[in-house]
Protein backbone atom coordinates (compact mmCIF):
# COMPACT_ATOMS: atom_id res chain seq x y z
CA UNK A 1 0.00 0.00 0.00
CA UNK A 2 3.22 2.18 -0.03
CA UNK A 3 1.76 3.73 3.25
CA UNK A 4 -1.30 5.32 1.72
CA UNK A 5 -3.95 4.89 3.76
CA UNK A 6 -6.57 6.28 1.05
CA UNK A 7 -5.26 3.62 -1.08
CA UNK A 8 -7.91 3.35 -4.67
CA UNK A 9 -7.31 0.37 -5.16
CA UNK A 10 -8.94 -1.32 -1.87
CA UNK A 11 -11.39 1.23 -1.42
CA UNK A 12 -14.49 1.79 -3.79
CA UNK A 13 -14.61 4.87 -5.50
CA UNK A 14 -18.29 5.30 -4.29
CA UNK A 15 -17.10 5.24 -1.19
CA UNK A 16 -14.32 8.26 -1.52
CA UNK A 17 -17.05 10.16 -3.13
CA UNK A 18 -18.80 9.83 -0.03
CA UNK A 19 -15.86 10.90 2.12
CA UNK A 20 -14.96 13.63 -0.29
CA UNK A 21 -18.26 15.03 0.00
CA UNK A 22 -18.40 14.97 3.62
CA UNK A 23 -15.20 16.41 4.02
CA UNK A 24 -16.28 19.27 1.41
CA UNK A 25 -19.24 19.83 3.72
CA UNK A 26 -17.61 19.89 7.05
CA UNK A 27 -14.80 22.63 5.35
CA UNK A 28 -17.94 25.13 4.69
CA UNK A 29 -19.11 24.62 8.15
CA UNK A 30 -15.38 25.88 9.26
CA UNK A 31 -15.08 28.31 7.25
CA UNK A 32 -18.36 29.63 7.84
CA UNK A 33 -17.54 29.20 11.78
CA UNK A 34 -14.27 31.49 11.21
CA UNK A 35 -17.03 34.14 10.13
CA UNK A 36 -19.05 33.69 13.34
CA UNK A 37 -15.85 33.83 15.70
CA UNK A 38 -14.20 37.30 13.41
CA UNK A 39 -17.88 38.50 13.65
CA UNK A 40 -18.25 37.44 17.72
CA UNK A 41 -14.97 39.14 18.17
CA UNK A 42 -15.63 42.67 16.67
CA UNK A 43 -19.04 42.73 18.83
CA UNK A 44 -16.99 41.78 21.48
CA UNK A 45 -14.95 44.55 21.48
CA UNK A 46 -17.22 46.81 20.68
CA UNK A 47 -19.08 46.61 23.34
CA UNK A 48 -22.19 48.07 22.00
CA UNK A 49 -25.30 46.66 23.80
CA UNK A 50 -26.84 45.71 20.67
CA UNK A 51 -23.68 43.96 19.46
CA UNK A 52 -23.09 42.00 22.90
CA UNK A 53 -27.09 40.75 22.38
CA UNK A 54 -26.20 39.79 18.35
CA UNK A 55 -23.28 37.55 19.92
CA UNK A 56 -25.89 35.08 22.18
CA UNK A 57 -27.40 33.77 18.63
CA UNK A 58 -24.08 33.89 16.73
CA UNK A 59 -22.80 31.37 19.85
CA UNK A 60 -25.62 29.21 20.04
CA UNK A 61 -25.18 29.19 15.69
CA UNK A 62 -21.33 28.15 16.44
CA UNK A 63 -22.47 25.52 18.74
CA UNK A 64 -25.07 23.91 16.15
CA UNK A 65 -21.79 23.85 13.72
CA UNK A 66 -19.68 22.72 15.84
CA UNK A 67 -21.78 19.67 16.33
CA UNK A 68 -22.54 19.44 12.83
CA UNK A 69 -18.91 19.17 11.70
CA UNK A 70 -18.59 15.98 14.59
CA UNK A 71 -21.30 14.32 13.47
CA UNK A 72 -19.81 14.64 10.20
CA UNK A 73 -16.80 13.48 11.60
CA UNK A 74 -18.42 10.86 13.11
CA UNK A 75 -20.22 9.20 10.50
CA UNK A 76 -16.82 9.83 7.83
CA UNK A 77 -14.76 7.66 10.33
CA UNK A 78 -18.26 5.08 10.80
CA UNK A 79 -18.13 4.77 6.89
CA UNK A 80 -14.38 4.43 6.97
CA UNK A 81 -14.22 1.57 9.33
CA UNK A 82 -17.15 -0.29 7.35
CA UNK A 83 -15.32 0.32 4.25
CA UNK A 84 -11.82 -1.06 5.49
CA UNK A 85 -13.88 -4.02 7.14
CA UNK A 86 -15.94 -5.02 4.05
CA UNK A 87 -12.42 -4.83 1.85
CA UNK A 88 -10.54 -6.81 4.61
CA UNK A 89 -13.80 -9.74 4.79
CA UNK A 90 -13.01 -9.78 0.74
CA UNK A 91 -9.44 -10.10 0.74
CA UNK A 92 -9.66 -12.96 3.56
CA UNK A 93 -11.58 -15.13 1.59
CA UNK A 94 -9.44 -15.69 -1.11
CA UNK A 95 -6.65 -16.77 0.90
CA UNK A 96 -3.86 -15.33 3.09
CA UNK A 97 -0.06 -14.92 3.05
CA UNK A 98 1.75 -16.65 5.91
CA UNK A 99 4.83 -14.92 7.18
CA UNK A 100 7.36 -16.56 4.91
CA UNK A 101 5.16 -15.36 1.79
CA UNK A 102 3.75 -18.11 0.94
CA UNK A 103 0.23 -18.28 0.68
CA UNK A 104 -2.07 -20.23 3.23
CA UNK A 105 -5.60 -21.06 1.03
CA UNK A 106 -8.71 -22.04 3.11
CA UNK A 107 -10.31 -25.43 2.38
CA UNK A 108 -13.96 -25.45 2.10
CA UNK A 109 -15.14 -28.90 3.29
CA UNK A 110 -17.71 -30.69 1.50
CA UNK A 111 -20.48 -31.46 3.70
Amino acid sequence: MEGDIFNTAHIDSRVLLVFQKSLLQAQDILNQNRLLINEINQNHESKMPDNLNRNVGLIRELNNNIRRVVDLYADLSGSFTKSRDASSEGDSSSGTLKSDGKANQKRIRSS
